[in-house]
């Protein structure tokens, strides 16, 4: 499958996982820098909502289906997309290559605790791994520059940002070059699940496209408004959105 598709003015890559995959690699190879985006339906509720999440995620060079709500809107729009690639699974995929191709990594997020819990697991599982560093992600945006400088002396090939959005998103776009990475990948709430504070919910319920339920009654006081907020939005987003490629029977019968 070629070319974007647009969803709800938002140009999405129609890949599958190993295609997206197979890009990643080649853009470390060639030496030329690769930013992904992936957008759920939450995001895709808050990029209306605030214009810089949507200025940087837009300016992504992949931008991919992290939710499975965006796969079946896809397909209820006239969007297709291939299948569901979960930042997540990207993340532990392209671990498993660098491991396989010798490319160095940084790691930036999340807290440090948790951070040091989750290179120790990482560590046990792709131990010839070669981590050129690492750094919790709680600093002031006054600390940015630095950061960006540290990883670029770091000679990293790959950054993954353990961040939320739309903290990584705007940093990927103002500092993701700096970084020196070739790929720089946001993986949200990835490094709690690697270090085992939170647990991801079972394939049935990632295939049910209700993982984001999982994950609200993992945390409820936190995520469970957001959540069925946000939900609600995207369904009524998609409603709209298909009414509006819908044509009125009268502007049908003037086809005719």
């Amino acid at each position: 499958m070629s070319g974007r598709q647009s969803l709800f003015g938002v140009e999405v890559d129609p890949l599958t996982m190993d295609e997206t995959v197979q890009r990643c690699l080649e853009a470390v190879r060639d030496g030329r820098q690769l930013e992904i985006g992936v957008v759920n339906a939450a995001k895709l509720v808050n990029m209306r909502r605030d214009p810089r999440l949507a200025e940087a995620v837009a300016g992504c060079d992949l931008v991919l289906a992290d939710g499975q709500a965006v796969v079946w809107a896809g397909r209820v729009l006239r969007a297709p997309l291939p299948e569901r690639v979960a930042g997540i699974d990207l993340f532990l995929r392209l671990l498993a290559e660098a491991e396989s191709a010798g490319m160095s990594v940084y790691f930036l997020g999340a807290k440090q605790e948790v951070l040091e819990q989750m290179l120790r697991r990482v560590a046990d599982r792709f131990p010839r791994l070669k981590v050129a560093g690492s750094r919790n992600g709680y600093f002031d945006d006054s600390e940015q520059g630095a950061i960006a400088g540290a990883i670029a002396d770091s000679d990293a090939q790959m950054l993954f940002l353990g961040m939320t959005s739309p903290k990584k998103e705007i940093f990927t776009a103002a500092y993701g070059e700096a970084t020196g990475a070739r790929l720089v990948h946001g993986v949200g709430g990835s490094f709690d699940i690697l270090a085992g504070v939170t647990k991801r919910a079972p394939k049935s319920w990632q295939r049910w496209g209700v993982e984001w339920l999982y994950r609200a009654l993992q945390e409820p006081r936190r995520l469970g408004r957001r959540y069925v907020t946000t939900n609600a939005a995207f369904l009524l987003m998609t409603a709209r959105e298909l009414i509006r490629l819908t044509p009125s029977p009268a502007s049908a019968n003037r086809s005719h």
